[in-house]
């Protein structure tokens, strides 16, 4: 099982001096990948009193490709994760482009993670459609792979019209990852079809189990190898007292998923240093056992 890190947007700030700091001393602990969320908008509050959602324009979070782009220059080993970059409200080929170039310059290094996306206010902001996302996800993934391996693409969807056209140059990875993240368990058939892996973003593993099993059902009835499907756990240490953190480390490696990922904020923990910290102390601790 991989173990690494989620990037703490919300508690890290906007210095690059600290944020090359984090990613480098992730790296040098031992950890094999940085995972990190996107939103590219956040809603405001002030005409939205009743706004459902776990993040707002009052949460900061890097532009995530950007990020790893930065990242890939001060890093040698670590592998770079979208936790999910909500596909539907971006231009495809854009898309194509950016992660092409990231793992490019990080020496393939990349896997994306991608998802439908909940928030329609940032949908709205970056005048994409919100209600028609999941068919337009799907035909996206396609474009992508085609575009991240052949030199011309012709291409007549629902969504997208490429009139023999390409990128250039290519990723290193060919084609670069695709990871699915839901929740849902009506989408596994989606994930089953389309991705090279899936993240569920539960953090009990006894909750992902089923519907694990069930995907690799799937996979199988579309004609994969399931030991082919990757699976991304998520360990939340706020969620749970410091002695039970090896417990529920040990629950998920039971589960046997390709990786997992440790997530440090809301600890109160304030700084880089210290959030380092923790994450060596978790990882001689039963990480690297």
């Amino acid at each position: 099982m991989n173990v690494g890190v989620i990037f703490p947007h919300t508690e890290i700030g906007s210095d690059p001096g600290a944020i090359r700091e984090f990613a480098v001393g992730v790296e040098e602990l031992g950890y094999t990948h940085l995972l990190s969320y996107d939103h590219v908008l956040g809603a405001g509050l002030r005409t939205r009193p009743g706004f459902q959602g776990p993040f707002n324009s009052s949460h900061a979070f890097h532009e995530v490709l950007t990020l790893f782009a930065f990242l890939a220059a001060v890093t040698t080993r670590l592998e770079f994760v979208s936790g999910i970059l909500v596909l539907p409200q971006r231009q495809t080929a854009l898309v194509a482009k950016q992660a092409a170039e990231v793992d490019l310059l990080s020496g393939g290094r990349l896997r994306l993670g991608v998802g439908g996306g909940w928030n329609e206010v940032e949908f709205i902001g970056l005048n994409a459609s919100f209600p028609d996302r999941g068919r337009r996800f799907e035909e996206q993934v396609e474009v992508l792979r085609r575009l991240w391996t052949e030199p011309d693409v012709e291409f007549e969807g629902e969504f997208h019209t490429i009139p023999d056209a390409g990128i250039n140059p290519y990723p290193v990875q060919r084609p670069i990852p695709v990871w699915i993240g839901t929740r849902s368990r009506s989408l596994l058939p989606r994930v089953a079809r389309l991705a090279d892996g899936w993240l569920p973003f539960s953090t009990e593993p006894d909750e992902v189990r089923p519907d694990w099993e069930r995907l690799l059902e799937l996979v199988t009835e579309q004609g994969r190898d399931p030991g082919t499907m990757g699976l991304e756990g998520n360990l939340v240490l706020r969620e749970y007292e410091p002695d039970d953190w090896p417990a529920q480390h040990s629950a998920w490696s039971e589960l046997g998923p390709s990786h997992l990922s440790i997530l440090t904020t809301g600890l109160g923990l304030g700084t880089v240093d210290r959030h380092l910290a923790l994450l060596s102390e978790v990882y001689n601790g039963f990480v690297k056992s």
